[in-house]
């Protein structure tokens, strides 16, 4: 399928669903006061749970997950599965410790609450380090991996002669700028409700990809249907679907233990300290609702393996697409395109399509609404605009954001020299993960650590972590490379000893967090039945791909 042999009507089911989130969010953001920095930056503080979650999802999934998690079960086994129901243990630690703490001290960026405890300085090394961050890895690569799987699965790359690195540059240049548009002059709550229309969508589209491609299977390899294609995968090689891999797996495989270890402490990073998640969290009407979404959020992670990681199971099993997978220069990231391109009607395409698109904006909008936040409070109103009046911030707030776009457009084309995406971009974020969880502890947990203890640990880590992924240490007695987790596994441990060391040992007042009551902080009545819920439905997902159920 392409760009030039497609259907009227798949071209006017992308552009119907594309157009109708546009109108919903202006809609809902008519009247709204964007010219004030908490109109602006946190939507007023009015989001509900709903939405909160919503955006949550979409901030997190995009193409990058998509295409990279979908790979990775291609190539290994259901392991990475983690990435996705492991994530709702972070987010219950969001919903019951780290938010009640950011509402409570009327938290607007992570950096800046950093400041309240350790000063103006710490703030402005991590939010100069995230925003760079931000601009030159994550919004790059949510660009490029957008594009990918667009020229992919369209072959958009034949309007161009078969110049797939154009045709990804061009698809770049789209995104970035329709995806600025939303958070340059939307605001925070444009993006949070385009994020929620695009989750409905997105859940519906995903849903539908495994059933769909269980039948395909099914009618290829034995003329049956969708149960045909479950028994085939079940009778030839059950052993994919086991989401325990062996401690010394090599990546892409995730390790059994660092569900429980590295991937977790990386995880209360992402979670509960990336600005770009959490600011829809701080941008609850109340703890209430903020819990809501959190917890919400958790069980809609739960279902992301049917739609991130067993289509690239399916692909595996799929002998038409084989050969195309197998014949591109990373096969990793062609196996979830070549499965959409194979298998997704030409009616449903263009619906999917749209749906594509509107994650790889949300994810695009939502990064760089979060940069945009950062650099505007917590550098230039510290700096240079300290007297500046809201609408000075949010002017320049805009201006920043133009240039950011720019700019991971043109660094965007050239994440194709990384091989598998998402190992890339979590080993890269892991460089700021720890000192960013560590200091926010140090604010709401280790309320008598010394003022140095964030550069103590920043420097510690950059130190530490650089080595290890310099090296590449290998696993006793293979040539296979330590998984960067291990290393995250390791870490964190010592940096939670150095500081419970420095606590105890420190004479400094203790920090007292402040309650500035900028939203009610009566806590959800239902928050931990709804938990203990979540947590079964993660143990449960663990016991069924295990060799003690499908996969034995």
């Amino acid at each position: 399928m392409s760009f030039l042999s497609s259907t009227p009507w798949i071209v006017i089911t992308f552009l119907a669903f594309t157009i109708l989130v546009a109108v919903i969010a202006s809609v809902k953001t008519k009247g709204d006061n964007l010219e004030s920095a908490d109109g602006y930056f946190l939507a007023s503080r009015s989001l509900p749970g709903v939405v909160i979650a919503g955006s949550l999802l979409l901030t997190n999934l995009s193409a990058e997950q998509l295409v990279g998690l979908n790979g990775q079960s291609w190539q290994t086994n259901m392991s990475p599965s983690a990435f996705e129901v492991g994530s709702i243990f972070t987010l219950l630690f969001l919903a019951h410790y780290f938010l009640p703490n950011y509402l409570k001290m009327g938290t607007s960026t992570i950096p800046a609450m950093m400041e309240e405890r350790f000063g103006k300085n710490v703030k402005l090394m991590f939010s100069g380090i995230i925003v760079v961050m931000y601009s030159i890895l994550n919004l790059p690569v949510i660009l490029y991996s957008g594009a990918v799987a667009f020229v992919q699965i369209f072959s958009f790359d034949k309007l161009f002669g078969g110049n797939e690195f154009m045709a990804i540059a061009v698809l770049c240049v789209v995104i970035g700028v329709v995806g600025a548009c939303y958070a340059i002059f939307g605001g925070l709550k444009a993006v949070a409700v385009s994020d929620t229309i695009n989750g409905v969508g997105l859940l519906v589209a995903g849903f539908l990809i495994p059933f769909i491609a269980l039948a395909a299977l099914g009618q290829e390899t034995s003329g049956g249907g969708m149960m045909a294609g479950w028994t085939y995968i079940l009778s030839h090689e059950p052993a994919k679907l086991n989401a325990w891999s062996a401690w010394n797996s090599a990546q892409p495989n995730l390790p059994w233990p660092l569900i429980f270890t590295g991937m977790l402490f990386s995880n209360l990073y992402w979670w509960c300290c990336n600005q770009s998640f959490v600011q829809r969290s701080l941008a609850a009407k109340s703890l209430a609702e903020g819990q809501k979404g959190a917890i919400y959020c958790g069980f809609l992670k739960c279902l992301g393996p049917l739609y991130l990681i067993f289509p690239g199971i399916i692909a595996y099993h799929m002998p038409s697409i084989q050969e195309r997978i197998l014949s591109s220069a990373f096969p990793i990231d062609m196996a979830y395109p070549a499965l959409i391109a194979h298998v997704v009607p030409k009616p449903i395409m263009g619906f999917f399509a749209a749906v594509l698109f509107g994650a790889i904006l949300s994810s695009f909008n939502s990064v760089l609404n979060s940069a945009c936040t950062m650099f505007t409070l917590d550098i230039y109103r510290s700096t240079i605009g300290k007297n500046a009046s809201d609408a000075k911030c949010v002017k320049v707030s805009k201006t920043y954001g133009t240039l950011a776009a720019i700019v991971s457009i043109c660094i965007a084309p050239f994440v194709v020299y990384a091989n598998g995406i998402t190992t890339f971009l979590n080993s890269l974020a892991n460089f700021l993960s720890l000192p960013v969880l560590c200091t926010v502890l140090g604010v709401i947990a280790f309320r008598r650590v010394p003022k140095f203890t964030p550069y103590l640990i920043t420097v510690i880590h950059f130190v530490t972590y650089g080595v290890f992924l310099l090296l590449k240490p290998c696993y006793p007695g293979t040539t296979e490379q330590i998984h960067y987790l291990y290393a995250m596994a390791v870490l964190f441990p010592i940096y939670m000893i150095i500081m419970f060391i420095l606590d105890k040992t420190s004479k400094e007042p203790e920090y007292v967090v402040p309650d500035v009551q900028a939203v009610d902080m009566t806590p959800w009545k239902y928050r931990w039945p709804v938990t203990i819920v979540g947590l079964i439905v993660a143990a449960v997902f663990y016991l069924v791909f295990s060799p003690l159920g499908i996969a034995a």
